[in-house]
C-alpha cells in the first residue's frame, strides 16, 4: 500500500510538470506527456480503491 501511495505520488508530480510546461510555453511534447500521466494516474488510483476497499474488510 505503502509503496502504491509513493507511486501514485510521483505521477501526480510528473504529471504537474509537463501540463504546467504545456501551459507556460506551449510545450506540445510535455503536453503528450501529461495526457500520459493521466491515463496512468487513472490506473493506479483504481489500484488503490481496490486495496483500501480491502484492507478496510479486513
Amino acid at each position: 500500500m505503502k509503496e502504491l501511495i509513493e507511486n501514485i505520488q510521483s505521477t501526480i508530480e510528473s504529471f504537474q510538470t509537463d501540463a504546467n510546461l504545456q501551459v507556460e510555453s506551449g510545450n506540445k511534447a510535455a503536453g503528450t506527456r501529461a495526457r500520459k500521466s493521466s491515463l496512468a494516474l487513472e490506473k493506479l488510483l483504481k489500484e488503490f480503491r481496490k486495496v483500501s476497499v480491502a484492507e478496510s474488510k479486513k
